[in-house]
């Protein structure tokens, strides 16, 4: 039937999935921005039918020469579509992508008959409507199928330490009595990189791993865990969606995600091949300041976009996102998710040498961005309930993501009682 096409958020995740297919015999290429000069070979073996699963990053469905030469006869061609990590399609999602909402033009644009399939491990009932929601345009028939989401390995507990310092200093103290490996999640890059220094000076072996870690160091602090050369990976969300060590023993936070979803699918990286793996939450005082920072820097504004548009339509030619950040005075970051918001909406496109507005009438929907933000101080709420439990804490996760068969679990601390040191 042709090759079935996934597309997959991450880099990282793609290079363990593409060694997966092959090891299970599957003929697997992936086409995105770190193999370029492969994708001629790559468009070879299309031709010649000798590939099984061809994996594609949603970014690639903006990219302009991606669009026009490889698209069509993909899309011409395919067996079988598949959204992996499919809640980044929906505005709720903790890791909504923009570009994910390009999907629902490409399924429009699949042939008859053409079989579509999006999968996730962690979504709640609003996420798998909007979803649904997305899958369904132009009148195709979705449907929905879910499974009990607690594991059974895994052993939660939360430790409030209140300072920063003392965090630092439990896990120094403590790092070394978890399980086998594992990886410490940071709010931010700066948090991440002072604390994997810390722990570095006090004889550990950690490595960082943040938004700011060159790629080629990412991928070998990667193995390095895997091949437990190190203890923890001391992270960022950078370590993402995907990552597939199975005997991870332990994930610990210092400092709690903003929504029990993104929570949970940090700590869902632990246990899946183990019998036992343990999950420590040591929130913060200034979690709500960070969770504030990054939710009013990722929605756009009125002014932010207005700024953004007139710039493009004062300009010459296309403009680079360099030259666009001079003239807008908006942190990259943030401007580049304005931009792609933008080009979904049509209001600007991607074309070579940068970006252009398109000249179509583009409206900021107030109404929508403030259901969304309403929904994420819904959210935040919730993990500061979950911090404060007397009652069980997978049970709750469970039921914060909607899962009909959220039970007490019998062996967090809530249950069965701190199973972790609380001295320093």
């Amino acid at each position: 039937s042709g090759p079935a096409l996934i597309v997959s958020p991450l880099l990282a995740l793609m290079r363990d999935q593409v060694a997966a297919a092959e090891r299970a015999g599957v003929r697997a290429a992936a086409i995105n921005s770190a193999n370029v000069t492969e994708w001629g070979d790559i468009e070879r073996l299309l031709d010649d039918g000798a590939v099984d699963v061809l994996f594609v990053s949603p970014e690639r469905l903006v990219n302009p020469r991606f669009r026009a030469e490889q698209l069509p006869r993909l899309v011409g061609s395919a067996g079988l579509l598949v959204i992996d990590e499919a809640h980044c399609i929906s505005d709720w999602g903790h890791d909504f992508r923009p570009d994910y909402r390009r999907i629902r033009d490409l399924i429009a644009d699949l042939p008859d008959g053409v079989p579509v399939l999006a999968t996730t491990a962690t979504a709640n009932a609003r996420v798998v409507e909007d979803v649904a929601e997305q899958m369904a345009a132009g009148g195709h028939e979705v449907f929905t199928l879910r499974g009990a989401l607690a594991r059974d390995s895994l052993r939660l507990g939360v430790l409030e330490l209140g300072t920063p310092w003392r965090r630092l200093a439990w896990l120094s103290e403590h790092l070394g009595d978890l399980p086998g490996s594992g990886i410490v999640y940071c709010l931010t890059v700066a948090a991440a990189e002072d604390a994997a220094a810390l722990l570095v000076k006090a004889g550990h072996r950690v490595l960082p791993y943040t938004g700011r870690t060159d790629a080629a160091e990412r991928l070998a602090a990667e193995e390095a865990l895997k091949a437990n050369e190190v203890k923890a990976l001391i992270a960022t969300s950078a370590l993402g969606m995907g990552f597939d060590k199975p005997d991870l023993g332990f994930v610990v936070h210092l400092g709690a995600p903003s929504s029990p979803v993104a929570y949970y699918q940090q700590v869902g990286r632990a246990g899946r091949a183990t019998p036992n793996a343990d999950v420590l939450l040591l929130p913060g005082d200034e979690d709500r300041a960070i969770w504030h920072w990054f939710a009013t820097n990722a929605m756009p504004t009125q002014a932010k976009a207005d700024a953004v548009l007139g710039a493009l339509a004062a300009a010459s030619g296309p403009l680079s996102v360099g030259a666009l950040e001079a003239r807008v005075d908006i942190k990259r970051s943030p401007l580049e998710l304005l931009l792609k918001v933008l080009a979904v909406d049509g209001a600007v496109e991607a074309v070579k040498g940068g970006w252009i507005g398109t000249g179509r009438p583009w409206t900021y929907d107030a109404e929508r961005y403030e259901r969304i933000a309403a929904a994420r101080v819904a959210e935040q709420d919730s993990m500061l309930t979950y911090q404060h439990l007397d009652t069980c804490r997978m049970a709750y996760l469970t039921a914060e993501l909607d899962d009909p068969h959220a039970a007490p679990c019998g062996r967090c601390d809530a249950c069965a009682g701190p199973w972790y040191p609380t001295d320093i």
